[in-house]
């Protein structure tokens, strides 16, 4: 995901208040152990999440509320017309346990 330069600190402070309704969301769905990390040289966000049981995080994105959040973040990072955030999937090259 890409964020727009200049709003690292919005970006954290919106995070740090996530809405609780959607943090429910996120642990109901099997979402566990999910951090956002930042390149500020390229503004490039990454974000590494664990998914348990059968459900898809991509999935998500039909919901009204991610939908919501989406907009509410859509002034702060690049986005596709109906607001989703930018992104690239990326292949896995390597894993360790």
């Amino acid at each position: 995901m890409n964020l727009k330069p200049g709003f690292l600190e919005e970006y954290m402070r919106r995070h740090d208040a996530i809405w609780p309704e959607l943090k429910t969301l996120l642990e109901t769905s099997g979402i566990r152990d999910y951090s956002i990390f930042m390149d500020e040289e390229t503004n490039i966000l990454f974000g590494v999440q664990y998914l348990e049981g059968d459900n898809s995080s991509q999935d998500l994105g039909k919901n009204p509320l991610v939908q919501e959040w989406w907009g509410y973040m859509a002034d702060i990072m690049e986005t596709n017309p109906d607001n989703s955030p930018v992104s690239v999937n990326l292949e896995k090259v390597f894993h360790m346990d």
